[in-house]
């Protein structure tokens, strides 16, 4: 059987967003590990040598929407962004996760986990409480109570956890129409479609930013930020980025 190559384009695509390329390295450097990357444009998107904040948000938010709802089994989450899938695979792992509804505005990310090109892939499409939703996140999550939601069956439907990982930061965007959402306005439409007590996380590479911690202080009933460090092999150094945790009131 022949080697694998150091370099292999899996796929590419073009796009509104940009052009799409998903591809496979091997990093010789770090004992021939086998990486994954995702990039948009001039932009990278993800690499699965970087997924610990991505594991993290899960955690973290799910463990507030936990204590939130003591004793519940049958928590609905959304995740904003499938990327390569460490987001949606960490938040199927919290045994009380009922249903996970994944939105992707890119069809061919969500074609790469269903042909299983992305390691991730195969699990996610798998497990029966995983859907895939093709649709603009930050459209669905500004939409009014009366048009179709993250839950295209059911647009009145409110989750216990809404987790965003697709823009850079609150403050560098993908693209410009998202800006409207990191505001007091944007975010008070999200909250009315989390449940009473329920928990908004959002991933960001930046540091804490205060005044999205203010925006975040305006809508919701309270909010934090997580500093999460991880190494960074290629630069020898310790990486940081940041995740963002917010309650509804409760009633």
């Amino acid at each position: 059987m022949p080697p694998s190559p150091l370099f292999e384009e899996l796929d590419y695509r073009k796009t509104p967003l940009g052009d799409l390329i998903l591809r496979r390295r091997i990093l010789r450097s770090l004992g021939h590990l086998e990486i994954h990357e995702i990039l948009l444009g001039d932009a990278y998107l993800m690499s699965s040598l970087f997924t610990e904040v991505e594991k993290a948000l899960s955690r973290l938010g799910l463990a507030a929407a936990s204590e939130s709802f003591p004793g519940a089994a049958a928590l609905d989450v959304v995740v904003g962004g499938l990327g390569l899938g460490y987001t949606a695979r960490a938040a199927l792992e919290h045994d009380s996760v009922a249903s996970l509804h994944v939105v992707d505005i890119l069809e061919p990310v969500i074609e790469w986990h269903e042909k299983g090109l992305v390691p991730l892939g195969p699990g996610l499409v798998a497990d029966p409480r995983c859907r895939f939703v093709h649709g603009d996140f930050f459209r669905l999550a500004l939409a009014p109570a009366s048009e179709p939601g993250f839950d295209p069956d059911h647009p009145a439907r409110l989750f216990h956890a809404v987790l965003l990982d697709i823009d850079h930061s609150p403050a560098n965007l993908l693209h410009e129409r998202h800006g409207r959402f990191y505001r007091a306005e944007g975010l008070r439409i999200l909250a009315a479609k989390i449940h009473p007590g329920g928990v908004f996380a959002l991933w960001s590479d930046d540091a804490p930013e205060e005044g999205f911690l203010q925006a975040l202080g305006d809508v919701f009933a309270s909010c934090e930020s997580h500093v999460v460090t991880f190494p960074n092999p290629l630069q020898d150094r310790e990486s940081a980025s940041t995740v963002y945790l917010a309650r509804t009131a409760k009633l």
